[in-house]
Order: structure tokens, then C-alpha cells, then sequence
């Protein structure tokens, strides 16, 4: 097994989001939030046919991330969890992913919104979301559950 695994970012995303206490803690709670990933010209050529897809997958590095852990506090909750019960950026690897609605491309430029993701974020890949395989029914999301109740927003979920 490799110890070490090398990953090189395949562009950089900018959105609003200068400060990581700012972000919301899923893009779909902030609608009106937009972002572009400037896609690096060597991978340009891997955007051929993106924009048929109306929502993608966004894969990248918690640049900013400086802890590893494997107890963490989630948004939600005061009391710890697992880090692979939680979003965290402090986890092992620091990789994050987020799913966005695609707003249109212009060369090498991704415009998109729905976007929960600090500002010049190395972008690691992009795949497009495809409701056949990536939605499933009779799920169970554990101990965030009970937040959900009654298809409200939590009201300790950051919006801004």
C-alpha cells in the first residue's frame, strides 16, 4: 500500500467566501450564492460536454485546513463526533466535496452556484452529478436526523 499519494489541483475556485466563518454549511441553504472555477488550460479540454449536466460534483483540498482529527465538533451539535460522521475540513487528506448548480461555462471558466466553498480553493476534480446514480432512496442520515425534522432548515445552520 502507498504511503503517499500526490494530487495536483486541476484549477482554482473563487467565490465570495474570503473568510471560512462566513460559509454557509451547504450551498443549497444559500441560493443566491455564486462562484467560478477557473479551470487550468491544460485541463480545458476535459469540459467537452459539462454543460448538458445542470448540477456537478466538486472535488478539492481544504487548503486553509490545518488540523487532523478524528474527533470533531459538527455545525449542528455541540457534542463531538466521528470525522467521518461529520464535514469537517480537519480531517485526514483534507478533501472536500461539494455539489453545485452549473450556470454556464465560457472557455475555461465554470460559472455555478449553490456554492459553500472558501475562496481560492484548489479544485482536484469535477464530475458531472447524475440524479440515476448519485440519489438513493430509503436513506438514513444518522445523528443529523433529528435536525431535520419537518423539512425545516436547522436554525443553527449559517445561511450567510
Amino acid at each position: 500500500m502507498e504511503k503517499e499519494i500526490r494530487l495536483k489541483p486541476i484549477g482554482i475556485i473563487h467565490t465570495p467566501y474570503k473568510d471560512p466563518k462566513g460559509i454557509p454549511i451547504q450551498g443549497t441553504f444559500k441560493k443566491g450564492a455564486t462562484g467560478q472555477i477557473e479551470v487550468f488550460p491544460e485541463y480545458k479540454d476535459g469540459l467537452k460536454d459539462i454543460e448538458g449536466f445542470s448540477h456537478l460534483i466538486l472535488i478539492y483540498y481544504f487548503h486553509l485546513a490545518k488540523e487532523e482529527k478524528l474527533i470533531g465538533k459538527p455545525f449542528l451539535e455541540d457534542r463531538p463526533r466521528g470525522i467521518f460522521a461529520i464535514r469537517s475540513p480537519a480531517r485526514p487528506n483534507h478533501i472536500g466535496f461539494s455539489i453545485v448548480k452549473l450556470e454556464k461555462i465560457e472557455n475555461n471558466i465554470i460559472n455555478f452556484s449553490e456554492v459553500d466553498i472558501l475562496d481560492n480553493t484548489p479544485l482536484l476534480d469535477v464530475k458531472p452529478y447524475v440524479s440515476h446514480f448519485d440519489s438513493r432512496e430509503n436513506v438514513r442520515n444518522g445523528w443529523l436526523e433529528k435536525h431535520f425534522k419537518g423539512g425545516e432548515i436547522p436554525k443553527r445552520t449559517k445561511l450567510e
